[in-house]
């Protein structure tokens, strides 16, 4: 798992722009390309500027075109599944111990189904809501493979992982990490004193807080929960109106995760593995200080 060294608001946050061609490995893009035009097929905008329909206007309703109707249905359908009607709970939620792995079939290179199915699931509700992004699952994916190995491989039927996923305490102990004082009471991560990054995608309690996404629609946003960690992730990458369709909009959105190019390199890689079905070269992979 990938060291979660998130850099202090004014770094991470920071909206100067990075001239990544210098930056980027060679290697790298020759990796993400297929992976960035594969996205750029796949995401098609759901259009929202479709003509107003009047409904005090009877008759002129009833004949408007079959197709132009069919497609408002599909829209007002769409939109109405993917439709958050309250602000989420913030919480994590106590789960039994005796909970199994979900039988979802692994996807490509073995990654999980259930991880591929949350993953999946926030690239549709992303479609939707934030078109412009251009997210893809296998964005997430590389994120999730980094950050916590799609929470070690094990997680239920409902995305819960069998045995909840931290970081190292953030208390000056480990070298490279930043000291990070307690910001949640210890209601996300379990400890007071500092915070730790949690759950598989390995969000800070105070960045949880800020971007927390329901995404299996269950009214909580749990930061362990593998659709609401992939669906929150997405929203982090997507804020401030990034396009992950473009390399260097993507990589400076990687760069708020762990403010290392070394890190850009290997989520890329993953994506562009898990979209093409071929293993990442361990020369991909430079290591992550």
């Amino acid at each position: 798992m990938g060291r979660h060294r998130k850099q202090p608001a004014t770094t991470v946050r920071r909206s100067s722009i990075i001239a990544l061609t210098g930056l980027v490995p060679a290697g790298l893009v020759a990796v993400t390309a297929a992976a960035a035009d594969t996205t750029t097929a796949e995401m098609a905008a759901v259009e929202h500027d479709l003509p107003e329909l009047d409904t005090e206007t009877g008759p002129e309703f009833a004949a408007a075109p079959q197709a132009a109707v069919a497609a408002v249905a599909e829209v007002v359908h769409a939109e109405a599944k993917q439709s958050r009607s309250a602000t989420p709970e913030v919480k994590t939620v106590a789960l039994s111990g005796d909970r199994v792995a979900s039988d979802l079939p692994a996807g490509p290179l073995g990654i999980p189904g259930i991880a591929v199915a949350a993953y999946q699931n926030a690239e549709q509700q992303l479609a939707v809501e934030n078109p412009h992004c251009g997210m893809s699952w296998s964005l997430l994916a590389g994120i999730g493979r980094v950050e916590s190995t799609h929470a070690f491989g094990k997680a239920d039927a409902d995305g819960n992982p069998i045995k909840a996923v931290y970081g190292p305490v953030l208390d000056g102990s480990l070298s490279g990490n930043n000291v990070i004082h307690d910001s949640d009471g210890g209601t996300l991560d379990g400890i007071g004193g500092y915070d730790r990054a949690i759950g598989p995608m390995q969000f800070l309690p105070e960045t949880w807080e800020r971007y927390a996404a329901d995404g299996n629609a269950d009214g909580i946003a749990d930061p362990q929960n593998l659709y609401d960690a992939a669906l929150t992730a997405g929203k982090y990458l997507c804020d401030g109106g990034l396009n992950m369709r473009d390399l260097s909009q993507q990589s400076k959105a990687i760069l708020r995760y762990n403010n290392s190019m070394a890190y850009v390199a290997n989520v890329m890689a993953w994506s562009g593995s898990y979209s093409s079905g071929l293993a990442p070269k361990p020369q991909d992979l430079p290591r992550i200080h």
